[in-house]
């Protein structure tokens, strides 16, 4: 159903990808009176247990794909990993937002470094790399350490390579045999990252700058607002809208940032869709992300994105629950805490399964608070550990 151009409450939203973000996205969109329908080679998902429609199916076939775009007013993302040539399927049966365009750029780490590069955005020194003789030339040219990663299907620190002064590059090689890209090293003092929204009318809503601390290149905590100066929070955001213009993007923009001690900052990544940094604005915005990226995409009015209260926001991976279930109780009888579970029935090492959030009248009393939780969920399964091993003996 759409009104002056708007695609309104009670029309279907089609979500590609049954992830998370999808499940948080739909959730969003029940609230305001749309249907979700969500496509992926999977059933049983986080999205598919909110949607109204889960469908099942290959992104390869293009029959299956233009059917399900047939019957939807907008498609949007949830990851940005889909082939091109489904994207193309797609579009020609309704509206896709973001465009096949940005999903192109922002997944491919070449094409997206190039396009920052040239839109004359900071970005980390880097060069492409095809072949060990390209390799030799690069740490050449960028010297060590540096960074070498896949050109694509890179996420929360796979297909990643550290170089040094005594790494066997021909060994390197080897290991990775595919187009990637090396990079300068970046001695950074912080990560952050922006999330951005931008609308059909180009509008633009930026979200409080986010503070990320990451364990085993994968998101840890996130802090907001940011422990930064007013100035490098404003050049972040100005970044972030840059980004978005420059891509012609239209949905809601991940713009991952390193400061570095001169407080200057260097594009790191895109994520051409809602990010795991921005789960904090579910509870702690007056418009999340997700309800944002529904807005954007829709055509309705972009929301205040302004925050409520200083937050911080945990990670839950599978190991959480290697000793059983987790103490749910003992983590939510602090009352500054809400928790998130994404409906993934296998806990797996690394696999994000959910989150917490905690509110703080400063970012740092978050922070120790959301920690706390989550100890609370480990320092109990120790406990269980700890007195089987004695019945045991």
């Amino acid at each position: 159903m759409s009104v002056g151009g708007a695609i309104c409450p009670g029309s279907i939203i089609g979500v590609m990808g049954s992830g998370q973000l999808g499940r948080m996205l739909a959730i969003a969109a029940k609230r305001l009176g749309y249907r979700v329908h969500t496509y992926s080679a999977e059933s049983d998902t986080p999205t598919g247990q909110v949607a109204d429609v889960e469908a099942v199916g290959s992104y390869d076939d293009e029959q299956a794909v233009r059917a399900f775009a047939r019957g939807l007013d907008v498609l949007t993302f949830e990851f940005e990993n889909i082939p091109a040539l489904t994207v193309e399927w797609a579009s020609q049966e309704c509206s896709v937002r973001p465009s096949g365009n940005a999903l192109h750029i922002c997944q491919h780490r070449l094409r997206e470094k190039t396009f920052l590069r040239d839109a004359g955005l900071p970005v980390a020194a880097f060069q492409s790399v095809s072949d060990e003789a390209d390799l030799r030339n690069a740490v050449r040219n960028l010297g060590v350490p540096s960074v070498l990663k896949t050109a694509a299907f890179g996420y929360d620190g796979k297909g990643q390579r550290k170089i040094g002064p005594q790494s066997d590059l021909a060994a390197v090689w080897r290991d990775f045999n595919q187009l990637a890209v090396l990079e300068a090293w970046v001695p950074f003092e912080r990560e952050l990252s922006v999330i951005v929204a931008r609308g059909v009318d180009g509008s633009t809503e930026v979200f409080p700058v986010c503070e990320n601390v990451h364990s085993n290149h994968i998101l840890d905590v996130t802090l907001v607002p940011a422990r930064i100066p007013e100035a490098v929070a404003r050049d972040a955001r100005s970044i972030a809208e840059t980004v978005a213009r420059a891509l012609d993007f239209v949905g809601v923009l991940a713009v991952e940032l390193f400061q570095l001690p001169d407080g200057s900052l260097l594009v790191n990544e895109l994520a051409p869709r809602t990010h795991n940094s921005g789960h904090f604005s579910f509870d702690a915005c007056v418009t999340s992300q997700f309800e944002q990226q529904l807005r954007a995409v829709c055509g309705l009015p972009l929301g205040s994105t302004r925050l409520l209260r200083p937050v911080a926001m945990a990670n839950l991976l599978g190991d959480v629950w290697e000793g059983g279930e987790p103490d749910w109780i003992s983590a939510l009888s602090l009352p500054e805490v809400k928790l998130h579970l994404y409906g993934k029935m296998e806990p797996r090492p690394a696999r994000k399964m959910g989150h917490l959030v905690a509110f703080g009248d400063t970012v740092e009393e978050a922070a120790n608070l959301v920690r706390e939780a989550r100890s609370r969920l480990v320092r109990v399964r120790a406990h269980a550990s700890s007195k089987s091993g004695d019945s045991g003996s």
